[in-house]
């Protein structure tokens, strides 16, 4: 295939986590196992968030957004994984790989943004609590939300339709289990200045900012509860912001993890390894992190099953 000519390039192959035929039963059913438990799980959210009214509020409106991305992003990849490894076929369409490669940067954007914007609903709550309900309004919430996503699909636009400019003309198979941007570009015989520039600011960009905004947002929290004289204020300040924080956390080490491997490491089998906990894991254990350490959340979903019980 001549460099330039894109006609003749029909489909990817997507290598997969292992090639070892003995182990991929096992691996069917890991995330199997783990995509029923991530949609299941961020479901229940929404369902228990939705059903209470005492739950009707911009932090919970928040955590109810989270909870879809999360599931979208889990089924932008690992259905399809799935169903590669049950048909024994590893090879995905061109054009289906730039619909995967599209919606698998679109989600994880949102999910960075949309934390900045739940550590800002923290600081107003906490460091300006007599106006949180004027700051943090039903118009203020959806602007925010609408934000998030307007950027998210830009920037995932523009990447996704420099890709489409880029020929393909050697091997086309990709040592990964889903259309990840950085291996499309490795496989690629144009130039890949432009693509390689914008990633590389756009991550920088997505990745410094919106975590400044946290790290800031949470500076002044800690200011504000170390003023607080009530230690029933200060446990219950801290309360809120646990959850927050430790999905924060998980979010960003995972991430950082992913970019660590990937530059101590030759391997694309450890890489793709390594990006299995940013996309599969992550999502998987943000609902138990929010039910778990969160008494609103776990009385809802108690109140929640109590009415279908006395249905039943």
């Amino acid at each position: 295939m001549e460099a330039g000519n894109k006609t003749g390039i029909f489909e990817f192959i997507l290598l997969g986590l292992s090639n070892d035929p003995q182990l991929q039963p096992f691996i069917f059913g890991l995330f199997l196992s783990m995509y029923l438990v991530t949609v299941l799980g961020n479901l229940l959210i929404i369902l228990v968030i939705s059903s209470d009214s005492h739950l009707h509020t911009p932090m919970y409106f928040l955590l109810s957004n989270l909870s879809l991305v999360d599931i979208c992003f889990s089924t932008t990849i690992v259905p399809k994984m799935l169903v590669n490894i049950q048909t024994e076929n590893k090879a995905t369409s061109y054009m289906n790989c730039l619909i995967q490669l599209y919606f698998s940067m679109v989600f994880p954007i949102v999910d960075s943004l949309l934390l900045t914007v739940m550590a800002y609903d923290r600081f107003v709550a906490i460091c300006h609590p007599l106006h949180y309900t004027v700051i943090m309004n039903p118009r203020l919430c959806g602007l925010l939300v609408f934000i998030t996503w307007f950027i998210s699909v830009i920037i995932s636009l523009l990447h996704t339709s420099l890709t489409m400019h880029l020929s393909f003309c050697r091997a086309l198979e990709i040592p990964h289990f889903f259309c990840e941007l950085t291996q499309i570009l490795k496989v690629a015989c144009s130039d890949t200045f432009l693509n390689t520039i914008l990633l590389y600011f756009m991550t920088g960009t997505l990745g410094v900012f919106p975590l400044w905004g946290i790290l800031v947002s949470y500076s002044r929290i800690a200011s504000s509860i170390r003023k607080m004289s009530s230690l029933t204020g200060k446990q219950k300040a801290l309360s809120t912001c646990g959850s927050h924080l430790s999905v924060v956390s998980l979010f960003y080490g995972t991430g950082v993890g992913v970019h660590f491997t990937s530059a101590v490491t030759h391997s694309p089998q450890k890489v793709s390894v390594a990006s299995v906990m940013y996309t599969v894991v992550t999502p998987m254990l943000n609902p138990f992190i929010y039910s778990l350490r969160n008494k609103d959340v776990k009385g809802a979903l108690g109140r929640l099953l109590s009415r279908v019980a006395s249905c039943l």
